[in-house]
């Protein structure tokens, strides 16, 4: 919800936004809080949406 990683992925792969904000939380917990550095090389690395 900060920087819109989550909803970046689920709308490219057509999923629920739900469903992978559950899956992130979830390997986030599982493996000892690594998630969060992925979601920041993520938030640096996805191009930003632009609405046409």
């Amino acid at each position: 919800m900060i920087a819109g990683v989550c909803s970046g992925i689920a709308e490219y792969f057509g999923w629920d936004i739900t469903l992978v904000r559950i899956l992130y939380v979830l390997a986030t917990v599982c493996t000892a809080f690594s998630g969060t550095i992925v979601y920041l090389i993520l938030w640096i690395v996805m191009p930003e949406y632009r609405r046409r």
